[in-house]
């Protein structure tokens, strides 16, 4: 399943702006907001946890972090957070949709400002 993402990611953001983790497929590092840990109550805790795999994505020096799901980006947009936004956290699925054109105006709270306004598709004010 790794390179099938990895397949999904690089189609849609470009090879040349592909960074990868090391380690990583099998090997990477859990971003420490999964199996309710995000909603334990324990925010210390998690972000302890989840301080590895800050290290690791700091370590890429890349300008965003590319989560496939809800908890992994609640997450490591929260370990940004602390860090003093270090970088931009951002579901796969909105980078699909916005490959794609078809990202709403009101799904683009994550992105950086860079990609705020890249392929605008305002469906109110459509003809179709």
């Amino acid at each position: 399943m790794a390179e099938d993402l990895r397949f999904v990611v690089k189609s849609v953001v470009g090879e040349e702006n592909f960074i990868d983790m090391a380690p990583n497929r099998s090997n990477n590092y859990c971003c420490g907001g999964g199996g309710g840990f995000l909603q334990s109550g324990l925010p210390d805790e998690r972000r302890e946890y989840g301080g590895l795999k800050a290290e690791q994505i700091l370590q890429t020096e890349a300008a965003y972090c590319i989560t496939p799901c809800h908890n992994c980006h609640a997450q490591i947009h929260d370990l940004s957070d602390i860090r003093d936004h270090a970088w931009q956290t951002v579901h796969l699925w909105t980078l699909i949709c916005l490959s794609l054109g078809i990202l709403g105006p009101n799904e683009r709270e994550y992105l950086g400002d860079d990609l705020k306004e890249v392929d605008v598709f305002h469906p109110e004010s459509s003809n179709f």
